[in-house]
């Protein structure tokens, strides 16, 4: 069913999916440390997480078709999911997705997440598909206020994004709704190498920019609208009331965090 044709009748539409699961080149020794051959295949309370990310996502009503972007397809078993080799970078392989299946006005929109996101749910998933879907951007981008991360998980270490107000943390989820999202990709490509060091990654969108969000000036909105003008997109923040719709899996004391909100549910 298009994007289109959902709209028209009234129905939410659907998201197909992308799942970004490479890794950097070489041996992993996070991975190697938990006896798998590969990141995505940690086990997480028991269960590799990739698989994890994946049974959520195929028991959600508003997700299509699913794809999995990984540098070693032959460690994934055949499943109800397409395998695509991915490229050098996340950026890269997300065009190269793009390639293969284009964002058009009649396709479904494309939901980005990634492997690592073991703590994904149905909460997280209906907060944030509903909010790209209000935001009416090109693309949308999942957040977590500071406050409310630190509120709930006063030790974890986060990269924050500091905003007049209160700083975010991004969530691992994005939203390619039309087909100007790939120009965010496209920007993504240029300033990925500095994704860790906020200071370099608002520099990227000019002085003034970099100077406001120096002083605390910058509020959250006002930084998407000046990103939106440089991309040449309407890009969009969605604030996620969850605290741990923004803990990944990116490290052992990740992994340790991750299993302890899982143990107390």
């Amino acid at each position: 069913m298009a994007n289109g044709e959902s709209q028209a009748a009234g129905q939410a539409p659907l998201y197909d999916v992308l799942i970004l699961a490479g890794q950097r080149p070489g041996e992993d020794p996070f991975a190697r440390g938990k006896g798998v051959a590969h990141r995505a295949l940690v086990p997480v309370a028991g269960e590799p997480m990739l698989e994890r990310v994946l049974r959520t996502l195929r028991a959600h009503p508003r997700i299509g078709s699913i794809r999995i972007s990984i540098d070693q397809p032959e460690l994934i078993p055949a499943r109800d999911a397409a395998i695509l080799e991915s490229a050098d970078s996340p950026s890269r392989s997300v065009l190269q997705a793009l390639d293969s299946q284009p964002l058009t006005a009649a396709s479904q929109p494309l939901l980005l997440t990634t492997a690592d996101h073991a703590l994904l749910d149905a909460g997280i998933l209906d907060a944030f598909l509903e909010g790209a879907d209000t935001s009416g951007a090109d693309i949308a981008v999942g957040m977590v206020r500071e406050s409310t991360l630190r509120a709930r998980f006063p030790d974890s270490k986060r990269t924050y994004l500091k905003f007049r107000g209160d700083g975010v943390s991004g969530a691992n989820l994005f939203a390619l709704r039309t087909p100007a999202a790939r120009k965010a990709i496209e920007f993504w490509q240029r300033v990925e190498r500095d994704r860790k060091q906020p200071w370099k990654l608002v520099s990227a969108f000019g002085l003034g920019t970099l100077a406001l969000f120096a002083l605390r000036r910058l509020t959250l909105e006002a930084g998407f609208e000046r990103a939106s003008r440089i991309l040449g997109a309407h890009a969009a923040p969605v604030l996620l009331p969850f605290a741990h719709a923004a803990v990944d899996v990116d490290k052992p004391a990740d992994l340790e965090l991750v299993e302890e909100i899982l143990a107390s549910r």
